[in-house]
């Protein structure tokens, strides 16, 4: 049987794979976000609405089986995630977001969301990590420091490192070892790798340095993951024509 409509080559529908390419490039990720939120939420309704009222509880555990294998495949791609893929020396230089509206946001579901979708989630970490870089150094700065004051030991390790290179530092430029007797000034140093690995074996800063890597990846990874995508600060379309029309001269 025929189609009632053929279609028009004329027509201004656009595939989804090249508006969500089109999206991607041209840096509206926070309406592929709001539109794969919203096509999961209206899925996951049709599929409750279509569910018999006389099927028993099979639909109800296969329904929870299902939510059980998606979280996990979410919480997968998450893990095997490279956050740092698209970080560039530009988003590091760039100014420090505000903590409270842009990095923490307004409270509640307007804000923050578990992503339905792997894509969603690698989208959303890949994003937020350029986006709140800074935001992340800081908060990675204070987990160090807050498993330092937990482990004084730890503290006074890295300022007995500290003061040893120091040391080694103000010997070799006080007595001129490095042109006088640089045989010398090579075991100084060797000494001084020697020492500063024994005081952090004894310290446990060591210990320190992976608790404070880890709590502030596993932060960081949460954070980007639940946190929504916002427009971001993209040129006006209208001022940026206006301003690429040339001037006439009247």
């Amino acid at each position: 049987m025929a189609p009632s409509f053929k279609p028009n080559p004329l027509s201004l529908s656009v595939p989804d794979p090249a508006l969500d390419r089109w999206l991607r490039d041209s840096g509206y990720l926070d309406l592929l976000d709001s539109a794969a939120t919203a096509s999961t939420s209206s899925a996951s309704a049709s599929s409750t609405a279509t569910v018999s009222p006389t099927a028993g509880s099979t639909p109800a555990s296969s329904g929870l089986a299902v939510d059980v294998l998606s979280f996990a495949r979410t919480l997968a791609s998450l893990l095997a995630l490279n956050p740092f893929a698209r970080l560039s020396s530009a988003d590091l230089a760039a100014p420090t977001p505000s903590w409270s509206p842009a990095f923490v946001g307004p409270p509640g579901v307007a804000s923050y969301s578990w992503p339905p979708t792997p894509t969603q989630a690698r989208l959303r970490v890949q994003e937020n990590v350029r986006r709140y870089a800074r935001n992340y150094a800081a908060l990675a700065i204070l987990v160090f420091a807050c498993c330092l004051y937990r482990m004084p030991m730890a503290l006074l390790g890295m300022l007995a490192s500290l003061a040893v290179w120091e040391g080694v530092r103000y010997c070799r430029d006080y007595w001129g070892l490095t042109t006088s007797a640089p045989g010398i000034a090579q075991s100084l140093l060797h000494c001084a790798q020697i020492a500063t690995a024994i005081l952090l074996y004894v310290c446990n800063l060591h210990f320190v340095l992976v608790c404070a890597i880890g709590l502030s990846y596993a932060v960081m990874i949460l954070h980007a993951s639940l946190r929504k995508l916002t427009p971001s600060n993209l040129p006006d379309p209208v001022n940026y024509n206006r301003r690429a029309q040339p001037k006439q001269n009247y």
